[in-house]
């Protein structure tokens, strides 16, 4: 039994790892984003910044805190199974949140005037989302190309899409505390504070 389904489950489940909805959600926030740069208003800009750089965090906890723990609990078959239909949350949503949240940001930062690197809290803003982009762009997104394309062989390695997608839980929930500490440094900035206040 146990056999045939993982027959059965090789071929049809290929492709649909990947659905249109998948694609729908990497095109809506850059979309938004061009428009929004477009029109030049500030306020929406502030708009999407706010809420995408909110989803991308909630996300990133919500991975951390339960799904990992959800996972750990999980027999290898269904912990492969939730894993793979993370996949087009991980490669499609996620970096388009992210992408759209500092690019937001950064635009925004600069057309109030606050993007001046003689700001401690503007360095330590830099510093965070150079390590939320390292971590984001250079390892788990990678990481999940992997699984997606281990999951489309005949045999897809159990263990490897596992392993990987472990890692990339744990790395997603560390992205969530760092960006916790960035949106205490942008409340700073947002009340017109350089440093921490005493």
């Amino acid at each position: 039994m146990e056999k045939r389904e993982e027959e059965s489950g090789h071929s049809p489940h290929h492709e649909n790892i990947i659905t249109p909805y998948s694609l729908v959600t990497l095109f809506v926030p850059i979309i938004a984003l061009v428009l929004v740069l477009a029109y030049g208003n500030l306020l929406a800009l502030n708009y999407l910044h706010v809420l995408t750089g909110g989803t991308w965090t909630g996300i990133d906890l919500f991975m951390g805190v339960v799904m990992g723990r959800i996972l750990k609990g999980l027999e290898p078959p269904a912990r492969t199974q939730v894993i793979k239909k993370l996949v087009p949350l991980m490669l499609f949503l996620m970096p388009a949140l992210a992408t759209v949240a500092i690019t937001s940001g950064i635009n925004l930062a600069s057309q109030m005037g606050m993007l001046t690197f003689a700001s401690p809290m503007i360095i330590a803003a830099v510093v965070i989302v150079v390590i939320l982009s390292v971590q984001g762009f250079g390892i788990i997104m990678p990481t999940e190309i992997r699984i997606f394309l281990e999951l489309r062989k005949k045999e897809p390695n159990r263990d490897r899409i596992i392993k990987w997608g472990m890692r990339n839980v744990k790395l997603a929930g560390s992205q969530g505390v760092f960006q916790v500490v960035l949106i205490f440094v942008m409340a700073n900035l947002a009340f017109g504070y350089t440093l921490i206040p005493q």
